[in-house]
């Protein structure tokens, strides 16, 4: 249970930090009239949510297997990436219109030294979200997880982004503030359309990635007195079920042969991410 109890800490920590710079981002950029900033806020809105659908998304797929779910609800991690990624579509529509309409009726943003302060503390704050999130993703490789420490990379950049943004329009450049807003609209969409990618490829029962096939195929090989004919995949949120068909030799009983399909799928369960095989034994030809 510590990928499940982890992944909480994780969106616990993101609603927090998320909710805290919403609230400082929106305040000075509604004072400020910065589009940037506010495509900045809007940013760290749908970080809430994200975060919101991580702690869901998490509790839901660390349920135990059931009756009805034999191989656990570790989908549920994939379904609500999609929801997060479509949510994040629609608002970057949105802010991607904002600055348009900022860009177009030349807008000039009120200059205060709380625009470069709020930038300032956003970069920290996700800097130290996106190194622990890192870290976090990868031991668990948790693509909720994952897609929460994209974003967090990313919110850096578009804070300096920004803060760029903020500076030019000290010096009467105002409308760089409105193309930093379309930008990081822009990216933000770009980020969402990746993680929907990730979840609809596992959703629609991608196979295993070759390192994986040749452990499996190599275990098998281990084995004696069969072949391996075909080896298939079904992913069970980051694990998968595996469908193969071997061919014994025709003078071998049933019951060995049993015996031999058996002890292949004991080893091959022993493989990382490998949570149960199905094998149908063919006489060999």
């Amino acid at each position: 249970m510590d990928r499940y109890s982890d992944t909480r800490k994780v969106s616990i920590l993101g609603i927090i930090a998320n909710l805290f710079l919403f609230i400082i981002k929106i305040t000075v950029a509604l004072t400020s009239r910065s589009q940037g900033l506010l495509a900045d806020a809007i940013n760290s809105g749908t970080d809430i949510f994200t975060s919101a659908m991580t702690y869901i998304g998490n509790k839901l797929a660390s349920k135990p297997r059931d009756k009805e779910h034999p191989y656990g609800h570790g989908k549920v991690e994939y379904v609500f990436s999609l929801i997060i990624s479509i949510t994040m579509i629609i608002l970057s529509y949105k802010t991607l219109l904002n600055s348009y309409v900022a860009i177009v009726s030349k807008k000039e943003l009120i200059f205060s030294f709380y625009l470069i302060i709020v930038c300032v503390i956003t970069i920290i704050v996700k800097l130290f979200l996106y190194i622990y999130t890192t870290k976090m993703g990868k031991k668990y490789e948790n693509l909720l997880i994952s897609a929460a420490s994209e974003d967090h990379r990313n919110d850096i950049f578009l804070s300096l982004a920004t803060l760029i943004g903020i500076v030019c329009s000290k010096y009467g450049l105002y409308f760089i503030d409105g193309i930093v807003g379309a930008i990081i609209s822009i990216w933000i969409a770009y980020v969402a359309v990746k993680l929907f990618l990730s979840a609809y490829y596992v959703l629609i029962d991608t196979d295993i990635n070759d390192s994986l096939k040749e452990k499996i195929i190599k275990v098998i090989n281990e084995c004696n007195n069969c072949t391996l004919d075909s080896i298939k995949s079904s992913p069970v949120g980051v694990n998968y079920i595996l469908l193969m068909e071997i061919s014994v030799d025709e003078d071998i009983s049933l019951e060995e042969a049993h015996s031999i399909a058996e002890n292949i799928k004991k080893e091959v369960c022993k493989v990382e991410k490998i949570v149960d095989a199905i094998i149908h034994v063919n006489p060999k030809i």
